[in-house]
């Protein structure tokens, strides 16, 4: 080989010397951990310096997997969730930072920060006093505990505390904000001031740009907190908050179809952003403009499919709509992805329950709180689920533990209401009202509950009061018109309650409260041809209402016309299979008409839609009892049990014909026991429990219970016949003697007569 050809092997030696020494090196970068955390550490900051939060929670995720007790990876990836708007894990991840490195006070500080928002504040408040008794000189922490007192409506000790804040750092711009914003509050004419301060301090803050645009707009400034909005959006064309906030503005102002342009601006400018890309989506969905949201959210689902928030907004909307299928389709695909997914669990429970399959509801929702049981919105629905299964008892729990985690869910507080409404806790009602006007100060709803709560009370100042303040906070809403109607009507000041009905059926011509108000007028002026006029004329302007046709067969009622009642109610269920009520009314009118058997197809038919509906197996065991067939009255009470072993009608009613009838007395007396407990006020439940006890020997407590049933309905001769035997039984035959007399003198004809009459001839004159 010569010379040249030794030289060219050497090189080629010497390269794949070279090239394994790199191979060995990059190797040992690989399997380096050390190395590794560096690399997504580095990644991860560098995406989020660019604004790709996604991205970069996935790199500080990689961080953390290779070293889990990594503060900086997890106090990052908080931020990133901050930055998405994904609350619970933003917090959950800075609550690990502050678990690892306990005086990690930026970490405490977004703590803080989101306990405020979540309404916490009394938490928030200790957050920001542990920070400063660490570090007695943090602003920020002077200002969070601020604003946990504003929030709490201290604000003498919250203006306190923002100037000390400013004096901790007078160069810094957030706590001049802060100053500001109390001020605002308090009534301060300084507040511009200091928003001017801030700005001066920081003239490039969007957040201060925006918070002065907000005051300015709440001055009605209009074309001042225009500026400064477009100011923000111009330092920052990425940032949505500065768009959002114009958007108000615009709306605020009456022009929708300029804010409209600014959300559809948002969207075209922030493609890689998805609070920006959402913003037109978002417009449509808060102006009720469900249409236009379908197919914004259609069209962004098709776009960015990776999007979970875009597919569960979106799979809301068609749940709302009842487009089961395809809201279907779409949560299978979010949950193939992520099967723990809280949001599409609950909206698979959602489908579920809309779909009338209560049982796999309450499954999947059961689901979604093993894997988070802390989240409200959870519970909330697993008690719509069990509602809608009739298990009001585990519904009410599951409302009360919701409420209990977030004390502002108006959603919970709402279903407390109703669930007092439907027992009559009128102590309850009043409670639910007040928390919702807490929540709600400037919504109808929270007055409304109250009203009705201190008018069942006897209260009617109160009532009136508040119903003034719901007409004040939502002048458009006809919900508190309509009651004060049904105020002026029980003072038979007829005027009046017609001309509220009419105020509220203007603002709602679908009222049905409001039409219900007027044709209770029409009543009490015996005016019947004009109430039933009414209901025709508004039948013909909306002829596809069930509920309508409800009122119209009651009104027919009130009139003596059953047969047209019983046409009206036909259509009403024609309309709606679902219309429950319909049904019943139905078949009450049949059973007045003399036709059980088609009374009893209907309340079969009921069933058929609604086959969980346990009121309605309790209307069918009532009438199949008035016929004799006891036996087939107590399969149907059975049956009601096993949908709600509670539902106390049901277990009331079973009892009673065990008792009657041969049964088990020691079940007997457990269901009389279960109905006493739910319906404890009423004199059927304290009669049933009472002879119960009869029939097991123990007299006193018979007597007591059976006293109860008497002093409740004295006109009852069942209920004296049953004192006046548990007198007999406990040897007090004096008693005995006047409440079996009593008996026959309310029903001379009783169906036991002989045996009273037996009785009476044999009882001791005296003990």
């Amino acid at each position: 080989m010569t010379w040249v050809g030794k030289m060219k092997c050497r090189e080629k030696q010497s390269l794949f010397v070279i090239l394994a020494l790199v191979a060995c090196l990059l190797a040992g970068c690989v399997r380096n951990p050390e190395a590794r955390k560096k690399n997504y550490l580095a990644r991860a900051d560098s995406y989020f310096q660019k604004g790709q939060y996604r991205e970069a929670a996935i790199m500080y995720q990689n961080a953390i997997q290779i070293d889990p007790r990594l503060v900086q990876a997890h106090y990052q990836l908080s931020q990133c969730y901050l930055k998405q708007s994904q609350w619970q894990h933003a917090y959950a991840e800075a609550m690990r930072t502050t678990q690892l490195d306990p005086m990690n006070w930026k970490a405490h500080l977004t703590v803080g920060d989101l306990l405020l928002a979540a309404g916490q504040y009394a938490d928030a408040r200790d957050r920001a006093e542990s920070v400063l008794n660490g570090d007695p000189q943090n602003p920020e922490a002077q200002v969070l505990l601020s604003q946990a007192d504003a929030a709490e409506n201290d604000l003498p000790k919250a203006l306190l505390e923002a100037q000390k804040a400013v004096a901790m750092d007078p160069g810094r711009s957030a706590s001049y904000l802060n100053l500001a914003l109390v001020q605002e509050r308090n009534k301060d004419a300084a507040a511009e001031q200091n928003f001017r301060k801030a700005l001066s301090l920081d003239p490039k803050s969007v957040t201060t740009l925006v918070a002065t645009g907000d005051f300015y707009s709440r001055q009605k400034r209009w074309s001042d907190a225009q500026k400064q909005f477009e100011t923000a959006i111009a330092l920052e064309p990425q940032n949505p908050t500065p768009r959002a906030s114009l958007v108000r503005l615009y709306m605020e102002q009456g022009q929708p179809q300029m804010a409209e342009q600014v959300a559809r601006d948002a969207k075209s400018a922030m493609k890689g952003n998805p609070t920006g890309y959402r913003m037109l989506a978002d417009f449509y969905l808060s102006q009720r403009e469900s249409d236009k949201a379908l197919s914004e959210l259609a069209s962004l689902h098709s776009e960015h499919p990776n999007d979970v928030q875009v597919a569960e907004t979106y799979t809301q909307l068609l749940i709302s709509k009842n487009q089961l299928d395809e809201a279907s389709k779409i949560n299978d695909a979010v949950l193939k992805g992520s099967p723990s997914d809280l949001g599409a669990l609950i909206l698979r429970g959602q489908i579920f329950i809309r779909r009338g399959q209560s049982d796999q509801a309450i499954h999947v929702l059961q689901q979604a709180i093993k894997n988070a049981p802390d989240d409200a919105a959870a519970h909330y629905h697993l008690g719509v689920a069990y509602a809608s299964a009739s298990n009001f008892t585990q519904a009410e729990g599951e409302w009360h533990q919701a409420a209990r985690l977030q004390p502002r869910m108006v959603e919970a507080q709402r279903a407390l209401a109703d669930v007092a409404l439907r027992r009559g806790d009128m102590t309850a009602l009043a409670q639910s009202g007040e928390q919702l006007m807490k929540i709600e100060p400037k919504a109808a709803e929270g007055y409304i509950f109250h009203a009705l709560a201190l008018s069942k009370q006897g209260k009617a100042a109160g009532a009136e009061a508040d119903l003034k303040m719901a007409m004040e906070v939502a002048p458009d809403s006809a919900a508190p018109y309509a009651r004060v109607g049904e105020l002026r009507l029980g003072q038979k000041r007829y005027d009046e309650a017609e001309k509220f009905e009419s105020e509220a059926l203007k603002r709602d011509p679908n009222s049905l409260e409001a039409l219900t108000g007027l044709v209770n007028v029409d009543f009490a002026r015996k005016q019947p041809a004009k109430a039933l006029q009414r209901v025709e004329d508004q039948i013909a302007k909306v002829p596809n209402n069930s509920n309508l046709y409800v009122l119209l067969g009651q009104v027919q009622i009130r009139n003596q016309n059953a047969a047209k009642a019983q046409q009206a109610f036909e259509k009403a269920t024609e309309l709606d299979k679902n219309n429950v009520a319909a049904f019943l009314l139905l078949a009450n009118v049949q059973i007045s008409l003399g036709a059980t058997d088609k009374a009893i197809a209907d309340y079969n038919s009921a069933l058929q839609s609604n086959p969980r509906d346990v009121r309605v197996y309790v209307y069918l065991e009532t009438l199949l009892q008035s016929r004799g067939e006891w036996q087939r009255a107590e399969d149907i009470c059975q049956k009601a049990l096993e949908i709600q072993p509670d539902y106390a009608p049901a277990a009331n009613d079973l009892a009673y014909l065990m008792l009657e009838h041969g049964g088990n007395i020691s079940v007997a007396l457990s269901l009389a026991q279960t109905a006493r407990r739910g319906l404890p006020d009423l004199p059927n439940t304290a009669d049933t429990l009472g002879w119960a006890y009869y029939a097991q020997g123990v007299y006193n407590a018979a007597t007591d219970l059976l006293q109860d049933a008497v002093k409740g309905n004295p006109q009852n001769p069942t209920y004296h016949y049953h004192l006046g035997l548990a007198y007999w039984k406990a040897n007090n035959y004096p008693m005995a003697r006047k409440q079996l007399a009593q008996t026959l003198q309310i029903s001379p004809n009783y169906s036991q007569a002989s045996e009273i009459k037996r009785l009476l001839a044999e009882t001791p004159q005296k003990n």
